[in-house]
């Protein structure tokens, strides 16, 4: 990849990370709320005000339609094979990266548990977000992992367009570049690998 590509991504990040910093900053102020020890904590009135947005269960219940709940055991199924996916993520990471030397991602950057902090929700909206967080949670870390793995093994661009991670292939060798591809190889895994 040329060096003006590069110095695009480069300042592309930059201006992701400001924009991330300037709504994160936005958020917190239009919210009133501090995060202390991991917990989310609002103000008592915040809070309050919160609460009266609340629905209860029978009005809640109420406004779902019927065939709405009845797909709730194929929805909240998928918690299984998801809990497995989980268990086998844990011991591929604990296996592959010290023998490879991978820095994969922490879970905990991509499975966060925060929304049942808000009044407004009852008791089975907080119980849709905690399954949401974990299930989007988990299959962004699974990409995250596959990514990693795929940056070591094979980080070469796909000739066609894919729908997923422009940024990422950013890194990746050029798509029929055989003269040069060993070498850079040994210098990319050089530098997405721990010492």
């Amino acid at each position: 990849m040329n060096q003006k590509i590069l110095d695009m991504v480069s300042e592309i990040e930059a201006m992701k990370t400001k924009l991330k910093q300037e709504i994160a900053k936005e958020e917190t102020k239009a919210a009133s709320f501090r995060i202390e020890g991991g917990s989310v904590i609002f103000d008592r009135e915040n809070l309050q005000k919160q609460r009266a947005h609340m629905k209860h269960l029978w009005a809640w219940f109420k406004e779902v339609p019927l065939i709405q709940l009845m797909t709730a055991p194929v929805i909240y199924g998928m918690v299984i094979p998801a809990v497995i996916l989980d268990a086998f993520l844990f011991v591929y990471v604990r296996v592959v990266a010290p023998v490879f030397k991978l820095k994969f991602a922490k879970r905990g950057d991509f499975i966060v548990f925060d929304r049942h902090y808000l009044g407004y929700l009852n008791f089975f909206e907080k119980l849709n977000c905690v399954y949401c967080s974990y299930f989007n949670g988990l299959m962004f870390y699974a990409g995250s992992i596959a990514q990693t793995t795929e940056l070591y093994f094979c980080p070469i661009k796909h000739a066609k367009r894919v729908a997923y991670g422009e940024e990422h292939f950013s890194k990746y060798l050029g798509y029929g570049d055989a003269e040069s591809y060993h070498d850079k190889l040994d210098a990319l895994r050089k530098k997405y690998t721990k010492s």
